[in-house]
């Protein structure tokens, strides 16, 4: 029954002691992380040896973003970019072949910066993942995408009045594009199992998380042969209420 886990760490030095707790609490055999903040070179990786997970990182200078997978089973490397922007080398993706399918791990961008062309950036970035996600899922090869896709896809996905309705986590534009990754066949694996009380899986800091004003933003995606396996799908809240802690709880599900 593999386990697989999501978790951004909002700078990956600063909780290596937090991600070491996850490990031992969840065991999953697959993690993948968002938001380093450290470039490749620069990933902790001497300090998780002990942990037994095989690991590889992608990270960007200038302390921004970055990805990584740890894992207990044997994967392959596919992609460290997502397809579609050769420009585009801001260390989101990182997608791998495991467990007899394809899996991605990514960090959206949030388009809320860079005025309507942040936002414009973060539509072409969906609808790239759609085309990723599609033409696997035209071969019949099963597919999971988990990360931070910096979109609450309902109202019911965020406590009332956590965002406005300009903030582009939830204008109508960028819930139209992870309608449309479903619409292609995937599952919302959290919301399967949770259909009417799907936990938050971000809080800003401060007084947000004691008065649980969250948003659903880190999701796990299944293509229709891992979802049918779907077991159980959860977040870890506890790695939320420790001491400086990331702003993100993580998220995970079992299959078989």
């Amino acid at each position: 029954m593999p386990r697989l886990a999501s978790f951004n760490v909002n700078s990956i030095r600063r909780r290596v002691p937090h991600l070491k707790r996850f490990l031992a609490r969840h065991q999953p055999d697959l993690l993948f992380l968002q938001e380093l903040k450290c470039k490749t070179e620069e990933f902790p990786a001497p300090e998780l040896a002990e942990t037994g997970y095989r690991l590889h990182a992608v990270g960007q200078p200038g302390g921004r973003n970055g990805v990584a997978v740890l894992s207990r089973v044997p994967f392959e490397v596919t992609e460290e970019a997502l397809p579609g922007e050769a420009e585009d080398d801001h260390a989101r993706f990182l997608a791998i072949r495991a467990l007899g399918g394809e899996i991605a791990g990514l960090y959206l961008p949030n388009g809320n910066s860079g005025g309507e062309a942040g936002f414009a950036y973060k539509l072409r970035w969906l609808e790239r993942l759609a085309a990723w996600a599609a033409m696997r899922l035209d071969h019949f090869i099963p597919v999971a995408l988990l990360g931070d896709f910096n979109v609450c896809p309902t109202p019911a996905d965020l406590a009332p009045g956590a965002l406005p309705p300009t903030d582009a986590l939830v204008r109508p534009e960028s819930r139209a594009r992870f309608r449309a990754l479903l619409n292609l066949g995937l599952t919302d694996a959290l919301r399967a199992l949770h259909p009417t009380d799907a936990p938050y899986t971000y809080w800003d800091y401060g007084p947000a998380f004691e008065a649980n004003r969250g948003l659903r933003i880190d999701h796990i995606l299944l293509s229709p042969e891992w979802a049918e396996t779907l077991s159980a799908c959860g977040v870890d809240v506890a790695a939320r209420a420790e001491e400086q802690p990331s702003d993100h709880a993580p998220v995970w599900c079992d299959l078989g």
